[in-house]
């Protein structure tokens, strides 16, 4: 099998669509079995259909081209199909490209480790593998959970979490979030998390003092997206105000789970948001970028103190927790690969180039009358639109904002009246100009109307 991919070529696979016989519309079969994730589908119509995709352009089935602002849901770091992740990958399937990783293991995984840990802030140790974001957090609030559990502490059976969080879909998770939105139907069977206010600028303290509150000795651990609230609509706090409240909850014995999810693989100044605070996470979970966007893998990294919680005599102290494709060698190799652009001069220069037009950009926003709360963190920038309506995430303008930028050639999906920009490093000056001056231009038009 192995001699037989080597005579396949690359790019005709994959540039090779098929589509059944007399079927000329992917969007047409699409609607024919397709449920898509947070789409009320009676009433959003037919999808776009995508059949390549190339640096920050997706090209789409009639042949025009739409550009990738938000890299597909913040995923895809240096962009789509670039040569080194997929050669990494090709290689990589051609020699292993399964095996479970309960009783064996294969040299991708320890690679990945091996240049993965040296980068991480903290005192990383051991690197738990699963599926995505959310199965990572899963991951960390268990390992949070039974810590104390293994220990003889039936006490800390408390999560603590920010107000208005997001950290995922699966039930863990959605516990852990805020936003209604995601997990109102299914309120009364979460668990009981505990939440505080996100130290924002003007009410820093507002946290601490509602700490005080809270019977930290029954708190387990605390989970926080590091300096920027994702799908609440890009909120910002800065670090300084987070440390004071990671010190109260580490001092009094719970474990700090910084989810960057979204935040790591240099999204924000540094290649993870906790390097710019002083107190490091026991536990952090890693998704999106960690694969450079191309194959979906989680991991949850934790501290030799985490570790050691589960290692015991006594089987029942294992962590039972696991996944059919866990440490997937092919994922694994596109990790690898990832952070070996990462370590690239060029990728540097790239990132370096597009936060400094981003901030640039958000100096020329600060004039247009339309735009409020602009705010830029490393490759990120986000705006409010000016409205009478209260924000939130099914805004009244959402969707007239997003089809406004699809019918444009951009791919930017507003939370709410909220757009941001979150674009792969690979982005071409050309390409994050038409960007920026689309939204320019869809701020004109809204000030008309």
């Amino acid at each position: 099998m192995a001699d037989g991919l080597k005579n396949l070529d690359l790019d005709e696979m994959l540039s090779n669509h098929v589509l059944p016989e007399n079927e000329s519309s992917i969007s047409a079969l699409d609607q024919k079995h397709q449920w898509h994730p947070y789409t009320q589908m009676k009433d959003f119509g037919s999808h776009i259909p995508v059949v390549e995709a190339k640096g920050s352009s997706l090209i789409l089935e009639n042949g025009n081209t739409i550009i990738d602002a938000i890299s597909s849901w913040w995923v895809n770091t240096y962009g789509h199909g670039h040569p080194h992740i997929q050669e990494a990958i090709y290689k990589q399937i051609g020699k292993l490209d399964h095996v479970l990783f309960a009783g064996f293991t294969h040299p991708a995984a320890i690679k990945l480790a091996d240049k993965l840990l040296p980068l991480l802030p903290g005192n990383f140790s051991r690197l738990f593998f699963s599926d995505n974001g959310s199965t990572s957090v899963e991951v960390a609030m268990k390992m949070a959970l039974q810590y104390f559990y293994n220990k003889g502490n039936k006490k800390r059976r408390v999560l603590l979490a920010f107000e208005n969080a997001y950290h995922g879909d699966t039930f863990g998770a959605m516990a852990t979030g805020g936003l209604g939105v995601f997990n109102s139907a299914f309120a009364d069977m979460l668990p009981t998390v505990v939440r505080i206010p996100i130290p924002e600028k003007g009410k820093e303290n507002e946290a601490l003092k509602a700490l005080d509150q809270i019977d930290l000795e029954e708190v387990c651990g605390f989970i926080y997206e590091p300096l920027v609230q994702g799908a609440a609509g890009m909120q910002f706090y800065e670090a300084t105000a987070l440390d004071p409240i990671l010190k109260k909850i580490k001092d009094a014995g719970a474990f700090l789970i910084a989810d960057e999810v979204m935040t790591g693989f240099g999204r924000l100044e540094t290649m993870f948001a906790s390097e710019q605070t002083k107190i490091k996470p026991d536990i952090m979970c890693l998704s999106k970028g960690l694969t450079a966007g191309v194959l979906p893998m989680g991991l949850t990294v934790a501290t030799e103190e985490v570790y050691r919680g589960f290692y015991d005599d006594d089987k029942s102290k294992a962590l039972m927790h696991g996944h059919s494709f866990t440490a997937n060698p092919v994922g694994c190799a596109a990790a690898i690969a990832g952070l070996e652009l990462w370590e690239s001069d060029e990728i540097q220069e790239q990132r370096s180039s597009l936060m400094a037009r981003q901030k640039a950009f958000a100096e020329k926003l600060s004039a247009h009358p339309m735009a409020t709360n602009i705010r830029v963190k490393g490759t990120l920038l986000a705006l409010d639109v000016r409205s009478d309506e209260t924000s939130n995430y099914h805004h009244g303008l959402r969707d007239e904002l997003y089809g406004y930028f699809i019918e444009n050639g951009v791919l930017i999906r507003p939370l709410g009246n909220v757009i941001y920009v979150l674009p792969p490093y690979t982005i071409t000056k050309a390409e994050l100009e038409k960007v920026h001056q689309t939204i320019i231009n869809c701020l004109d038009k809204i000030q008309k109307t």
